[in-house]
């Protein structure tokens, strides 16, 4: 077993991961992914009560875990999924707030790249990168597995900012292909492309910015059941 592992955040052992992970930010989200879809599940995380789980769906092996809120939580953890336990894909499953003209609940969104106002990107790579990608081929299944599907979905990029609550004119964005925006894609994809490694958001509008319609946290936990079949689909 690797000197790294178990670590303060992942109580698994080597190889107790498949080589994709989803990840909700909600831990009972992850739950639902295991209870609702896997064959088998396996509780194999539970530090912290962030919740990960091993199992088969379709007969392919898949891991769920949470990410929790915001960039530095999902920095932690897709970090440790990348380089300490072999995990070569992440898919983040998650909710977003829209932006975008005609936006509706639920719409499903593909983020092909996210922009940030963070710092984080500049903490870690020691210079100021504002715009990260996700990896082109799981973007480009998941628009086919969409499209297959027959679901409604959009493509573009999404701002990860480390601000819930504030006051930032959001008309810029929107200029530069901005749908949503949310709190953990960038660091995702920060870590994949450090690591080498392959990685894509899809996320839920929870919200619509502009109307200010919104998904109760029970509806978010139980109802986005059209992006986690296509997350599903998609795993490698």
């Amino acid at each position: 077993m690797s000197n790294n592992i178990p670590t303060p955040h992942i109580e698994a052992r080597l190889g107790d991961f498949a080589k994709t992970v989803l990840m909700p930010g909600d831990p009972k989200r992850s739950k639902f992914v295991a209870e609702k879809y896997f064959e088998n599940a396996v509780l194999v995380n539970d530090v912290r009560g962030v919740q990960g789980y091993t199992g088969y769906y379709k007969g392919k092996r898949v891991s769920v875990m949470a990410s929790g809120m915001g960039m530095p939580s999902m920095g932690i953890y897709s970090y440790e999924l990348f380089n300490f336990y072999g995990v070569e894909n992440i898919i983040r499953i998650g909710s977003a707030g829209a932006i975008f003209d005609g936006a509706k609940l639920r719409d499903i969104l593909i983020a092909a790249g996210a922009f940030t106002n963070s710092s984080y990107a500049y903490r870690v790579l020691n210079e100021q990168k504002m715009f990260l990608s996700a990896d082109n081929g799981l973007v480009e299944k998941a628009v086919a597995a969409c499209k297959k599907a027959n679901k409604k979905f959009k493509v573009g990029n999404v701002l990860t900012t480390d601000f819930f609550y504030n006051d930032i004119p959001y008309d810029g964005f929107k200029d530069m292909g901005v749908l949503a925006v949310e709190m953990e894609t960038a660091a995702l994809y920060l870590n994949a492309f450090q690591a080498n490694k392959k990685a894509v958001a899809l996320c839920t509008v929870s919200d619509v910015i502009e109307t200010g319609e919104r998904l109760t946290s029970a509806e978010r936990e139980n109802t986005f059941t059209d992006m986690i079949g296509i997350a599903l689909d998609i795993a490698e």
